[in-house]
């Protein structure tokens, strides 16, 4: 392994963009963040390309994201490998269309829609927004599922059955309850634990070691001790072919900033053998998104 692929992170200008949740309540994060902030970390840390998430449920963040793609091109900075945009999915002609138009940008990747912002749980699971999943699978296009409640697993159950296909990746492990008990296993880490294993049989669903912080309490308190079961549980379920680090930057600045998440995700990877933390670290979000193929 020549390098680290970070598979989830973020830039958001709000000049550029209009991002709902990121009102002055959003504390540190209520501002423009580029990539530029973020680059010695990532030099650091030995990251060597990024794949770009989408930060809104709109063009003009996804257009962002390749702007930014482009600017660094020409640089020694990490490449963007990929962008992880928006279409969507309650529209399905409209999807279709954008889609067809984000298809022709060589690192267009997958997709992804705020679901854990929509106040229905089971937004997953509409007709309207089914049909726009059964293109994504038919297109070959990853989804990327950015849940936090039990209903959000669920669905991804219900909507891998239905579209066996579609690729699909959980982003931050759906946010387990870290920090809610010391006692992994304990009805606290339930139903999480049975849900993500449930996910897991499925061989085309992916997760990602990313934004796993503390879910109790302040963001920033979790430990590498706290997070371990978390990861170890990851690890038995999916196995390390189908997890993929991602650094959730800059949403990791509540948690304790990128160096500090990568220093401790990063202590458990070092326990691995040089296969799996292959894997981990660049192998699985290489093929999850065919990224050597969006160059």
């Amino acid at each position: 392994m020549t390098g680290i692929i970070d598979s989830h992170q973020h830039v958001w200008n709000l000049e550029r963009a209009e991002y709902a949740w990121l009102t002055p309540a959003a504390g540190v994060l209520h501002r423009t963040i580029e990539m530029d902030e973020v680059l010695p970390e990532f030099a650091a840390a030995g990251v060597t390309g990024t794949v770009l998430v989408q930060s809104a449920d709109n063009d003009d963040d996804t257009d962002h994201m390749f702007e930014v793609a482009a600017r660094f091109d020409a640089t020694d900075a990490p490449v963007v490998r990929g962008v992880v945009g928006y279409v969507p999915l309650h529209e399905p002609a409209r999807a279709a269309e954008r889609l067809a138009e984000l298809q022709q940008r060589p690192r267009f990747c997958g997709v992804r829609n705020l679901i854990h912002d929509r106040p229905d749980p089971r937004w997953l699971r509409r007709p309207d927004v089914d049909e726009t999943l059964g293109l994504l699978a038919a297109e070959g296009v990853p989804f990327d599922v950015v849940g936090v409640l039990p209903e959000h697993l669920e669905a991804v159950l219900e909507i891998s059955a239905r579209h066996p296909e579609l690729d699909i990746v959980i982003d931050h492990l759906n946010k387990p309850p870290i920090g809610a008990d010391d006692a992994f296993g304990t009805g606290a880490w339930q139903p999480w634990t049975s849900l993500i294993a449930e996910v897991a049989e499925n061989p085309r669903v992916h997760a990602k070691l990313s934004g796993l912080y503390s879910g109790v309490g302040d963001p920033a308190s979790w430990t590498v001790d706290t997070v371990r079961p978390v990861f170890e549980h990851a690890l038995a379920v999916f196995g390390a072919d189908r997890l993929m680090y991602g650094g959730d930057w800059p949403v990791s600045l509540i948690a304790g900033g990128y160096t500090r998440v990568w220093q401790g995700i990063s202590a458990l990877f070092g326990e691995l053998g040089d296969a799996e933390r292959a894997d981990i670290l660049s192998g699985t979000a290489s093929r999850f998104y065919s990224l050597d193929d969006r160059a």
